[in-house]
């Protein structure tokens, strides 16, 4: 289901000239479901261009190939395959899409090998607390794609049996006749990239966007942006971060943010979660020890330039801790980062990056 709305800003542009005061430029909105959740996105076009219909299809798109959900999208595959698995995907057209991501759809599976990618790249920088290879252990803590049902008595020997089929290194790549390749070490390696598609997906939609020469837009993908440009009112896109608590409405926000050509994505344990004899599960699963992360971190918010690394960085970010994964964030170029804690009383506290003082909204 999808929808579009038109909303008529009025404002002044200046070519050598003032035009009238009542001068109006279309903003349009395209509102839909995706990714088991919605999509919103809102931009400015002179020409008043519907472009439900094509933000539906990519996105459509993109989850037949990285969506869990999917029992026929290629991730499904992948993880039903025993050994190897070959995506069909040509190491030159590879490369033409990188070199221009309009190209992305037309190359087959180059959206999955694209969260791949850049999946082991955050592996690697948050030393393993992001991988994507969690899948077999988030089905079993009943937050994947099999049956959602809590785990009443934990069973440490079938934690420890899963851990074998984790670890990114578990999944290596080779060139067959100059094609992608993957190869399992073993059968139950499994894949899982709800840690990047919501980023994945906001970036696809903004390029699309952008090659239709819109300047002025916000994606939003289940409470996920990027922004360009500036909102109907003339001013920088502002966002919402959310109170991290189960009982908070959606519109109680901790801290209003700034988005100046910007990118967020914000992860937290405070939604999806259970509790058995009052101990809470969240869905953060530590790949190193198959459990679901206890810490006091309650939600992180990572920004930079486009929105797939901060999407990965949110999720792992929530695995390390408060300590480790501020550290991280503050040595890491083009990222902004700000964490919500409980502290020893109970109360919220924010913990924030150098940078994220100029995007607070007083």
């Amino acid at each position: 289901m999808k929808k579009q709305t038109i909303v008529l800003a009025g404002f002044a542009l200046l070519f050598g000239a003032c035009q009238p005061e009542n001068q109006t430029v279309a903003y349009l909105t395209v509102e839909g479901k995706t990714m088991g959740t919605y999509y919103k996105v809102t931009y400015q076009d002179s020409l008043e261009r519907d472009f439900s219909h094509a933000v539906d299809s990519l996105l459509i798109a993109i989850n037949h190939e990285i969506s869990t959900y999917e029992p026929n999208s290629t991730v499904s595959k992948f993880n039903q395959a025993d050994s190897s698995f070959s995506l069909g995907l040509n190491f030159k057209d590879y490369s033409n899409c990188v070199a221009n991501p309009a190209t992305c759809g037309q190359v087959k599976n180059c959206h999955f090998f694209k969260n791949l990618l850049v999946a082991r790249v955050v592996n690697q920088r948050t030393s393993q607390a992001f991988d994507p290879t969690i899948m077999p252990l988030v089905n079993y803590w009943g937050f994947g794609y099999t049956p959602h049902k809590p785990v009443e008595k934990t069973d440490s020997l079938k934690v420890d049996s899963l851990l074998q089929y984790v670890g990114f290194q578990k999944v290596t790549q080779s060139d067959s006749s100059g094609f992608v390749l993957l190869r399992k070490t073993q059968p139950g390696v499994q894949l899982d990239f709800g840690g990047t598609g919501q980023g994945y997906g906001i970036d696809a939609v903004a390029v699309f966007l952008e090659l239709k020469g819109i300047k002025n837009y916000l994606v939003d993908i289940g409470g996920e942006s990027r922004a360009r440009g500036k909102n109907p009112k003339g001013d920088w896109w502002t966002i919402g971060i959310n109170t991290p608590k189960s009982e908070a409405e959606i519109t109680d926000f901790t801290r209003i943010i700034k988005l100046e050509n910007m990118s967020v994505s914000t992860s937290g344990n405070y939604r999806n979660f259970y509790e058995v004899a009052g101990v809470k599960y969240s869905h953060f699963i530590d790949p190193r020890t198959g459990y679901p992360k206890r810490s006091n971190l309650l939600s992180a918010s990572v920004f930079g330039v486009d929105c797939l690394e901060p999407d990965a960085l949110a999720t792992g970010f929530m695995v390390l801790g408060l300590d480790e994964a501020y550290e991280l964030a503050s040595h890491l170029e083009g990222i902004e980062a700000m964490f919500i804690y409980s502290d020893e009383n109970g109360d919220l506290q924010v913990k924030s990056t150098a940078g994220v003082a100029k995007m607070l909204v007083e």
